[in-house]
């Protein structure tokens, strides 16, 4: 028994040393300095009573345990270094301190869904272990500088929703970065070579312009959803461009695209990429664009399509009967071009959703969902065929 009491005894001595230590922990004084500096750049106004940084007063050490009435929120510590800094979404408004660069072990940066304005301090792109970067929803200003390609260990980084500006930011030596996004900012200028291990891409609803560069895509292996929608991207959208076999969700809507060349995957016992039992797609949209020529059938060789939108662009001639006997094909919008003739009857069984209208068909008809917008009148159809229609298109 005087055994089993000593060692109870020694277990909770030792357990009360352990906790006495952890709370002792100093964090390194130059993690507290940027911590101070961090929270006198934000506007006190908008440090709400029961926000994070509200509880961040300094007579208490930032990393030391328990947390009872101090530093409640908004930072993780290792030991005696910060390794993430999280705002919560109040609405802070100011700018984000230069000194963050001294939080050199900093893993997790998010400060999104707030209103940090000013340029983003380029100290930022410093931080060696920085792995996740969110500044999404804020109002940053200014341009990317290219001393971003120092986040060595980067995986994912997202600026959107901001009012960034100048050119896109060449990732291509990031090799950890599998997720960027930058959509809805102000940038401008072409595509530039990219992190080769991106499985998400997002720039839409930027100023993007030029070609599809092909030598910006090629060693992005595994990139999976892809989305630069309104833009003002030009030219002919390349075959090769959904070939690659980790493709699965493709939008270019809304750009100012003028071709669109689809190569037909070949189905062969060869291991490349033109086997279609290697192509993933499952969404395609280049609605709202300048595409022209024919609707091709090459679509429908993708084995797993099932949402293809191409509406309003300036398509011409009937529609391939292979749309309609696709059967991984669920949602089909190619409203708002000249398509002619009759469309396949496969399209009204029932298993198809989206839009036929706004065309130049006949005998769409008007009990199918596919067929609610009225086709163009005559005149313009007439019009766009060198005024070889002459049959009234009916609804």
């Amino acid at each position: 028994m005087k055994h089993i009491t000593t060692t109870v005894f020694v277990a909770t001595t030792t357990l009360f040393l352990l906790v006495l230590t952890t709370a002792a922990a100093t964090t390194l004084p130059t993690d507290v300095s940027a911590l101070k500096a961090i929270k006198s750049a934000i506007k006190s106004a908008t440090i709400l009573t029961y926000s994070c940084l509200a509880t961040w007063n300094f007579t208490s050490d930032p990393c030391s345990n328990p947390h009872i009435t101090h530093f409640l929120c908004g930072l993780t510590c290792s030991n005696n270094r910060v390794t993430q800094l999280t705002f919560d979404r109040v609405g802070y408004s100011g700018t984000l301190s230069p000194l963050v660069s001294q939080l050199t072990q900093l893993v997790t940066i998010d400060l999104s869904d707030n209103k940090l304005s000013g340029p983003i301090p380029t100290t930022l792109f410093t931080l060696p272990n920085l792995q996740t970067l969110n500044l999404r929803s804020n109002s940053f200003s200014g341009t990317i500088p290219p001393i971003i390609k120092n986040l060595k260990n980067i995986e994912t980084l997202d600026m959107s929703h901001n009012s960034l500006t100048g050119s896109l930011p060449d990732t291509s030596t990031s090799l950890t970065l599998t997720r960027l996004d930058l959509s809805f900012n102000k940038l401008t200028g072409p595509i530039p070579k990219l992190a080769p291990n991106l499985i998400e891409l997002a720039i839409k609803s930027n100023s993007i312009s030029g070609f599809l560069p092909k030598p910006s895509f090629t060693e992005l292996t595994q990139l999976e959803v892809i989305e630069l929608s309104n833009n003002s991207l030009t030219g002919t959208i390349p075959g090769w461009f959904f070939l690659k076999p980790s493709i699965q969700q493709i939008n270019l809507a809304s750009n100012k695209f003028t071709g669109l060349e689809i190569l037909k995957p070949v189905n062969n016992n060869n291991n490349n990429n033109n086997n279609n039992n290697n192509i993933n797609i499952i969404a395609v949209d280049a609605g709202y664009n300048n595409i022209g020529g024919h609707l091709t059938a090459n679509f429908t060789a993708f084995p797993l399509l099932s949402s293809l939108s191409l509406s309003y662009n300036k398509l011409q001639g009937p529609i391939p009967v292979e749309y309609s006997k696709k059967t991984s094909l669920k949602r089909l919008f190619l409203d708002g071009n000249y398509l002619n003739g009759v469309p396949p009857e496969g399209f009204f069984t029932g298993k198809f959703s989206g839009s036929l209208g706004d065309n130049c068909l006949k005998s769409c008809p008007a009990s199918s969902e596919l067929c609610l917008k009225s086709q163009k009148p005559t005149s313009i159809c007439r019009q766009a065929y060198g005024g070889k229609v002459s049959v009234k298109p009916k609804a």
